[in-house]
């Protein structure tokens, strides 16, 4: 080719690229890592939710918690641990207090994992003002630009609603894609206002390992599951304060647990057992769902438990039907006195 042809190819080439560039910037402006918002950025709060400066106060976003006994579920607690220790330093560094020491740097690498913390915290708040959310909401104020990862950022999100906070996602209009979350519990365990978060996810895993030791457990043996979760006895816990004022004193008085010494123990041990209120508003085939769910797996991968939880179900059933015969028999009664009485005042 002739030199005064490359000198010409080679000058188009030089202006080409030139016009480009500017659209290569713009793009990578509005697609690029900026969109990994700082939790100190105004663009990164809820945009229906409220700011707090404390960490005791409503939270518009709050943080996250645990799982499972050790042989049943030491790769979940350690997954929440790394979610747990990402949200606790978010509330640190957005609140007055002194700031966590280990670094956040692990969850503002990922803009993905970054929202399933955000949308975590979002669907807390909603729950805690009782409203329900769509998908559009979800979109709008948590998923953004990410709405292609919208359903691996949800599933997360719900998976860690469930097993941390014991809260079920359930859709209630398919139609217009609207969410409300469920307690697990008939009744929530959690009788603080609304500024706390639900205590469900902590108590389906006492429950649990009580379940799975044969209904009754041992101080040490759930102390050895909530270690795993990051809880630790004298240690308060940033979302749930004393967590052995939890165990042994709150849900003991809500009568979710027994807590007993055992018999003859010198020195004294203590242990604990299902308390009455735990049998009203769960079962045990429901927490061994909550254990299989953690394992990723079915209730009948746990036989021994799975037989046991069977046969209760079947108690509970035929205790339903014997209830219901009492309630139509009394019923009936109170009708045939009320014609004797009509008929005897004519």
């Amino acid at each position: 080719m002739p030199r005064g042809q490359k000198s010409k190819l080679r000058a188009r080439e030089k202006r080409r690229q030139a016009r480009e560039k500017p659209k290569d910037q713009a793009g990578a402006q509005a697609t690029g890592p900026e969109e990994e918002e700082s939790p100190s950025s105004p663009s990164s709060g809820l945009k229906d939710a409220p700011q707090s400066s404390s960490a005791t106060e409503t939270p518009s976003n709050p943080p996250v918690p645990g799982q499972v006994h050790s042989t049943i579920t030491t790769a979940a607690a350690t997954s929440n641990a790394s979610f747990n220790k990402g949200a606790s330093n978010q509330v640190a560094e957005r609140s007055n207090t002194s700031p966590v020491k280990e670094t956040t740097e692990h969850w503002h690498r990922d803009p993905v994992d970054e929202k399933v913390v955000r949308l975590v915290h979002y669907l807390l708040y909603k729950y805690q003002m009782k409203e329900p959310v769509t998908k559009a909401d979800m979109l709008r104020n948590v998923i953004q630009v990410y709405r292609n990862h919208f359903h691996e950022i949800f599933k997360r999100a719900s998976d860690h609603l469930e097993l941390v906070f014991g809260l079920d996602v359930k859709e209630v209009d398919p139609n217009r894609n609207t969410y409300v979350l469920v307690n697990k519990l008939d009744v929530s365990c959690d009788e603080r206002d609304n500024r706390g978060v639900p205590n469900t996810g902590v108590l389906m895993t006492v429950l649990g390992v009580i379940f799975t030791n044969g209904n009754c457990a041992t101080e040490e043996q759930v102390w050895e599951v909530l270690n795993l979760m990051g809880l630790y006895a004298g240690r308060n816990n940033l979302i749930y304060g004393d967590p052995k004022k939890l165990i042994t004193q709150d849900f003991v008085q809500q009568k979710y647990l027994q807590y007993r010494q055992v018999p003859g123990s010198d020195p004294p041990r203590f242990e604990f057992l299902w308390g009455p209120r735990a049998y009203a508003e769960t079962s045990k085939m429901k927490v061994l769902e909550f254990l299989a769910k953690v394992h990723d797996t079915i209730p009948s991968a746990f036989p021994p438990c799975y037989e046991e939880a069977l046969r209760d179900e079947e108690e509970r059933a035929q205790a339903r039907v014997a209830a219901r015969a009492r309630t139509a028999a009394m019923a009936s009664a109170r009708s045939k006195a009320m014609a004797s009485k009509s008929s005897h005042t004519k």
